[in-house]
């Protein structure tokens, strides 16, 4: 009996640790929103089992890593309180982890994915000979009508859509339904993502913000896109 209750009080430890570092670090904030997407995408694509077995087994070592690297921060911050040489070694020692495990994840999801976005993208009958630059300026501009009026509505809260993130991820939208090559939508896309991390790390926003801001900018640009009636 005393084994199953110290059994229990171990996982409530381990909860409280996950909640800790969910709660307090940004980039395990970030770990858990890609992971949710490239979940969700895993669901739309039909992935096989061993596909999705790949994805798992990356997604927890990212995780399982941060977790790591969590504890190493805060256990050297505890025992060298001031600044020194070994210290810095075990945190940068410790955060390479993570960076190792992270372009793993990123190398399994490119080879997972590529070809099912693949398929997707050249399934979609696009004529190009329609596009004219003014209709890239309307998309955009109603993208910017669009983010104004819900910083109004949201001017007091987390969730105040960035519109830095909005215009990139609107300009990457628009290039992959405009082309069928899927190599120029992830290098869009790559780059849209990229942005978004800088402007994370900078702290300029918090994170709702700048997934917001993205939601509004990919949403809005393929209504318009398709309501528009190019394809």
């Amino acid at each position: 009996m005393k084994s199953v209750k110290r059994f229990f009080v171990g996982f409530r430890f381990a909860y409280e640790g996950i909640k800790y570092a969910l709660s307090t670090q940004r980039n395990m904030k970030f770990h858990f929103f890609v992971s949710f997407f490239v979940l969700s995408s895993a669901l739309f694509f039909h992935l096989s089992k061993m596909e999705i077995l790949f994805l798992l087994l990356s997604i927890t070592l990212v995780i399982v890593t941060e977790l790591i690297n969590t504890g190493v921060e805060k256990a050297v911050d505890l025992a060298m309180p001031e600044k020194h040489p070994l210290a810095k070694i075990a945190k940068d020692v410790a955060a390479a982890s993570v960076l190792v495990s992270a372009v793993f994840a990123i190398c399994v999801g490119t080879i997972i994915f590529y070809e099912p976005v693949d398929r997707w993208l050249r399934n979609r009958k696009i004529d190009e000979s329609t596009f004219t630059p003014g209709e890239l300026w309307l998309y955009l501009s109603i993208v910017l009508l669009t983010v104004i009026v819900a910083e109004t509505r949201f001017s007091k809260s987390r969730f105040r859509p960035s519109l830095w993130t909005a215009v990139a991820f609107a300009c990457a939208t628009f290039i992959s339904l405009l082309t069928s090559m899927t190599l120029i939508a992830l290098l869009a896309y790559s780059m849209s993502m990229l942005f978004l991390i800088v402007l994370y790390e900078r702290r300029g926003r918090s994170l709702p913000s700048l997934l917001f801001g993205s939601a509004i900018g990919t949403i809005i640009t393929v209504l318009a896109y398709y309501l528009s009636g190019i394809t």
